[in-house]
């Protein structure tokens, strides 16, 4: 626990989190306690870099802020008698180890030059400070470890899980981009054939998807996708040819161009860009993280310009 918080948090609403505000000395604490595990520096990295853009964001050995900024105005007119201006902001602090504090602190407004007409400096404050918390629940890594941790400690599925953290979090914004995308390495494969008597593509390899790939390729090194699934692969060698990745939505890696067609059209989620760097055909491709969540409604298939997508209904 933060030292920040010691001898002062007394009640606890629920064994997975406590929300809200406490008076304190004339300023007010809010707690929004994980039971989860943030040790990692790179997650803690993934965070800060993730929000860089939305927040002042600032990383320590052990912790991470989010600061948001915003602006009042004692009238819409700046050029009217008496026109006045502050700028104003609220910090919430991460704090890293075996369960992770969201912490935030709202001063009191004197702390900011005492601006006798500013009207509901603590309400705005505390919004915003839960808004950034919001955020981060909802955008960075913490996302699925908390979604991990709501299933074991509800019993709820997965699906189930999207729902309750999006009940805990209402005001949080959609920050693009925020997780950090894989960054895929292609593994060497023991018995693997002489990669250099197979001539690698000048670009996307021309389509459409063999669909008898299962039969005409050899099965290659799995991959382990964010979440946990793994994702069967066919084709893939150590020279830059990735192959067929997915046993049930199968995309061709060395046909896709990477337009992001499949990506828009799944209602269920199923895939998430991944990073190939220096792939001939493209530097990213749609990886199907979720694959087991495919509702076969061949959205994505039909969608896809190169025709590098194969939808095979589990029987």
């Amino acid at each position: 626990m933060s030292l920040l918080l010691k001898d002062r948090i007394y009640t606890m609403e629920s064994p997975t989190a406590k929300r809200g505000t406490y008076p304190l000395h004339g300023y007010k604490l809010g707690l929004f306690r994980l039971p989860i595990t943030l040790e990692d520096p790179a997650d803690m990295k993934s965070i800060h870099d993730g929000l860089k853009k939305t927040f002042e964001m600032e990383m320590f050995a052990d912790r991470i802020y989010a600061t948001y900024k915003w602006t009042e105005e004692s009238t819409s007119d700046p050029y009217a008698k008496g026109y006045e201006k502050i700028d104003l902001k609220v910090t919430v602090e991460i704090v890293a180890g075996e369960v992770v504090d969201i912490i935030y602190q709202i001063y009191p407004i004197d702390k900011f030059g005492d601006p006798h007409w500013l009207k509901g400096y603590h309400m705005k404050a505390d919004h915003f400070a839960k808004m950034i918390t919001d955020t981060i629940l909802r955008n960075t890594i913490l996302e699925e470890k908390f979604r991990e941790s709501l299933m074991k400690l509800e019993g709820i599925s997965e699906k189930d899980s999207i729902k309750r953290l999006e009940e805990l979090t209402p005001l949080a914004m959609i920050v693009p981009d925020a997780k950090p995308k894989p960054v895929l390495e292609v593994e060497e494969d023991e018995g693997e054939d002489d990669d250099s008597a197979v001539e690698i593509p000048d670009g996307a390899k021309e389509g459409p998807i063999d669909v008898e790939f299962k039969s005409k390729l050899k099965a290659s090194s799995s991959f382990s996708a964010p979440g946990g699934h793994k994702i069967k692969t066919w084709g893939k060698r150590n020279n830059g040819i990735l192959g067929v990745w997915g046993e049930f939505v199968s995309v061709d890696f060395d046909i896709c161009i990477a337009d992001g067609g499949c990506i828009d059209a799944c209602p269920v989620g199923v895939y998430e860009w991944g990073e190939f760097p220096d792939h001939p055909s493209s530097e990213k491709k749609p990886l199907m993280s979720k694959e087991p969540d495919c509702i076969f409604c061949l959205a994505c298939e039909g969608v896809c310009p190169p025709e590098a997508i194969k939808i095979f209904e589990q029987s």
